[in-house]
């Protein structure tokens, strides 16, 4: 693939790639001066929105007391901060490295090659702004609660589990591929869980509201490079790229039921073991993130919404 040759008449190149690429300087977040989180922290709200436990409503989780609670929602958003980071780090960043190394054959050119790199930037310093976040609950709440007691998140360890098992090159490229754009397409409605929340702390909507401002456009790059992708495709490998998509739909709409288990752990909740387990095991359970219209959306334009083994009917599409 030939990244050094613009191409003044592809409409893709043109209309989307080219106009984030110029007005990067402008929109991202590296490029803006950063808030003061410790004057924006606030004691006595939560860290983490008490509507998004999954066993919100389990006897065990009503009969903790206010300090134990507090303590599972602060590790909550650390665990919110920590998955976030471990996707652009294991996910997003390494297949937008094989996109600008010429792994992919996009078809696009020179501005493909800069808006990418551009978002690579941006992902790097959203792990930093995360890392943040971290840093100053810790020092604000005087709770050690360090983010290597947690396992890899969900997201990030599916993706590797599924790029483990292709058994050729493109199979692996593929898996990662077909990940990364679920991630891109699908964080600003993961992101817009905690951004929207007007109850909880307000350096960590504020953080997540930070960072979903560039993934509004790195979710277009996302869009128009997979489907560059795509469309050249022979049979066989469109068929995997699919699978690979419905494993990534399946990855990033799940709760993260190995972190809570771990979580409860950490704070010695009498009966938390068989709370977590109770939950996971709930089939009237709902997934934490049901927004994936853009997804759909991404899946109508390649007409490959029926092709994609994911069941549409657990989740938004509008």
């Amino acid at each position: 693939m030939d990244l050094s040759a613009v191409d003044p008449e592809n409409p893709v190149e043109n209309a989307v790639i080219r106009r984030l690429a110029d007005n990067w300087h402008r929109r991202a977040t590296v490029k803006r001066s950063e808030p003061d989180l410790d004057d924006l922290f606030e004691p006595d709200r939560p860290d983490y929105p008490e509507g998004l436990l999954p066993f919100r409503d389990h006897s065990t989780y009503q009969a903790l007391d206010d300090e134990t609670r507090a303590k599972l929602l602060a590790w909550a958003w650390i665990a919110f901060n920590k998955h976030i980071s471990d996707t652009e780090r294991y996910v997003v960043n390494p297949t937008f490295t094989l996109l600008t190394t010429g792994t992919y054959d996009t078809g696009l050119g020179e501005s493909m090659e800069t808006a990418i790199t551009q978002a690579m930037v941006d992902e790097q310093y959203h792990i930093l702004i995360h890392l943040n976040a971290i840093t100053v609950t810790r020092r604000q709440r005087g709770w050690p609660m360090p983010e290597r007691d947690l396992p890899m998140g969900v997201k990030a360890r599916r993706h590797l589990a599924r790029v483990a098992a292709g058994t050729t090159d493109w199979e692996r490229d593929l898996g990662k591929l077909a990940f990364t754009t679920v991630a891109e397409i699908s964080i600003n409605s993961y992101l817009d869980l905690i951004a929207d929340d007007k109850e909880i702390q307000p350096i960590n909507s504020v953080t997540a509201d930070l960072h979903n401002r560039d993934e509004y456009c790195h979710s277009s790059i996302a869009d128009q490079v997979a489907k560059a992708v795509y469309t050249k495709l022979d049979d066989e490998r469109k068929r995997y790229f699919r699978q690979c998509l419905a494993d990534g739909l399946e990855a990033f709409s799940a709760t993260d039921f190995l972190t809570w288990h771990r979580i409860v752990e950490l704070l010695g909740i009498e009966g938390g073991a068989e709370m977590v387990r109770e939950t996971e095991h709930d089939r009237s359970a709902k997934r934490l993130l049901q927004n994936y219209s853009g997804l759909h959306g991404f899946c109508a334009d390649l007409d490959i919404v029926d092709d994609v083994p994911f069941d549409w009917s657990t989740v938004s599409v509008r």
